[in-house]
């Protein structure tokens, strides 16, 4: 019996023994943590995570110095938490970059962590990082084929445009009025040419007539600027008496207007009998009266009107009458 207990300890003490080597060595080959080791959690914020799974590698430049412990949703349903586990030995800067890969193309993802310039604080127990989202195939192809789509839709616009063109420009009726057009243009050309050389041939036979014509312009262009020079001179030295003369016809329309307005008002001798009708008979009598004598004085003369005595009883009696009307 006694044999039989000792020989069940040892059995059970070598299974104990196996067990706990195995569990060693599956932790241990499954890129889990070591027990023995020390590490401190890193919390990774990315919008997707790919086809990263827990118990994933974390590697710094190359060499694993961890693995992923954790993967979750995070409150707002819209990001994803990961949890890591580094080992205690390699600290890393808070300036490092985060970023999940694949292995080769289609080879298994893990999380790279890029150091940069290692400056600044390291990162501690819990701290919260930015991870940049894996790159991700089948939306790199989805992208592909949109656009793929749209080259094939602008292709298919292109064709329609050069189809258009070829229809409404490149018809034989255009291409046939573009050709005349051609020949026109041609045309118009050799006809401008003759023009020109029928010009040049006028000019070469009448070179002479030309010349004398611009000559005699030139000449009466210089007589009117000696013209236009003496008309100045002419200004310049007279023009105190310009500038007198025209000062005395001013003054001259304002006396003018003055002796106007006066005779309106019926201001002064004239004015008076322009305004008092009586008057202005006894004027029109008085030189009547006075042309009548001045007829006889041109007629008789001084003596003769003297001599005769009847004739001045006439014209006083005339003039007496005249005064009375």
């Amino acid at each position: 019996m006694e044999k039989s207990s000792r020989l069940e300890i040892k059995v059970g003490l070598f299974v104990f023994i196996g067990l706990t080597l195995l569990a060693v060595l599956i932790i241990q080959f499954s890129k889990g943590t070591s027990l023995f080791r020390g590490t401190y959690a890193l919390k990774l914020h990315a919008t997707n995570v790919g086809g990263l799974k827990e118990r994933a590698s974390v590697l710094l430049a190359g060499v694993t110095v961890g693995s992923v412990d954790q993967i979750k949703l995070a409150p707002d349903d819209k990001s994803v938490t990961i949890t890591l586990q580094v080992y205690q030995e390699f600290p890393i800067y808070k300036d490092a970059r985060f970023v999940i890969e694949s292995a080769g193309f289609l080879g298994d993802q893990y999380v790279s962590v890029i150091p940069t310039d290692n400056q600044g604080e390291l990162l501690t127990n819990n701290a919260e990082v930015f991870c940049q989202e894996p790159f991700n195939l089948q939306e790199v192809a989805r992208s592909t084929q949109g656009f793929m789509k749209r080259i094939d839709e602008t292709a298919k616009k292109l064709d329609a445009s050069v189809a258009a063109l070829h229809d409404q420009v490149l018809n034989a009726q255009t291409l046939s009025n573009f050709g005349e057009s051609i020949t026109n243009m041609r045309v118009f050309t050799e006809q401008a040419l003759a023009t020109v050389g029928d010009i040049k041939q006028i000019i070469a036979t009448n070179s002479g007539q030309i010349s004398i014509t611009m000559s005699n312009a030139a000449s009466f262009s210089a007589e009117l600027t000696r013209l236009g020079a003496s008309a100045q001179d002419v200004l310049a030295t007279n023009s105190v008496n310009v500038n007198q003369a025209t000062k005395n016809i001013a003054d001259a329309s304002a006396t003018l207007k003055r002796v106007a307005d006066d005779l309106q008002a019926g201001k002064g001798l004239a004015g008076v009998v322009l305004q008092n009708p009586a008057l202005a008979t006894n004027v029109q009598v008085l030189a009547a009266n006075l042309a009548v004598t001045s007829s006889n004085l041109n007629r008789l003369g001084l003596w003769g009107i003297l001599w005769a005595h009847k004739t001045p009883d006439t014209n006083a009696a005339a003039v007496h009458s005249g005064s009375k009307h």
